[in-house]
């Protein structure tokens, strides 16, 4: 079990951006750029994420951490223009055939943030998100590309993202793998935003922890 900072008593909303960048040939460090200057995000989850936005603070300042998937260029990454309460933990997730997946795990003060990028495998990547959720706070958000296609089958957890498609599989299939997953917190807005340079749409939601009384309202109808 990761442990955490003490939740705050009140607590504003935040606003979250998750964008897949597409690696090498997707988003540039001035695309991310200019995302966060239109839209002012708390903060900001990336996706297949190189090397190259380790300039956004010298961009933008803020506060920036990244964990490259073993064995590959890219890998998940998180910026702020607020200092985090505890530096980002990356957590190991079960291992597909071919890609080792990990999450990035973000201390918000409030509630946690889980960053993911999980495998294709429709059992593998249901696995991995029950791995990640036994590990977060009673207050916490997935978001990310969840590369999974129906329901998540995740108990506790209430799918809060767009419902618009977020990526569009060989040109063809419109899909909705860009999600925002949230237990004990209030969405008071969702959206998939323009796609840019990237095969997938970021989304943005605002989110805020639930009060004490709906949150324990919401486990007993769920118990």
């Amino acid at each position: 079990m990761l442990w955490f900072a003490q939740l705050l008593p009140v607590v504003a909303m935040l606003k979250i951006i998750s964008w897949n960048l597409l690696r090498l040939v997707g988003a540039s460090l001035g695309d991310v750029a200019r995302l966060i200057r239109r839209h002012d995000p708390h903060l900001l989850l990336m996706q297949e994420a190189t090397a190259e936005m380790d300039g956004l603070p010298v961009l933008l300042g803020g506060h920036y951490h990244r964990a490259s998937l073993p064995g590959r260029v890219h890998g998940l990454a998180a910026w702020s223009p607020e200092p985090l309460t505890n530096a980002a933990t990356v957590l190991p997730l079960p291992a597909g055939a071919i890609v080792q997946r990990v999450c990035q795990v973000l201390d918000l003060g409030a509630f946690a943030v889980a960053n993911v990028h999980l495998s294709h495998g429709q059992l593998l990547n249901r696995r991995q998100l029950r791995r990640i959720a036994g590990v977060l706070p009673a207050r916490a958000a997935i978001l990310g590309d969840f590369n999974l296609v129906g329901p998540t089958l995740l108990p506790g957890f209430r799918d809060v993202g767009p419902r618009e498609p977020t990526h569009i599989a060989g040109d063809m299939m419109p899909l909705r793998i860009d999600r925002c997953m949230a237990r004990g917190l209030d969405c008071f807005s969702a959206r998939a935003l323009d796609r840019g340079a990237s095969d997938h749409r970021p989304i943005i939601v605002e989110l805020s922890a639930a009060a004490a009384a709906d949150t324990a309202r919401r486990r007993s109808a769920a118990a």
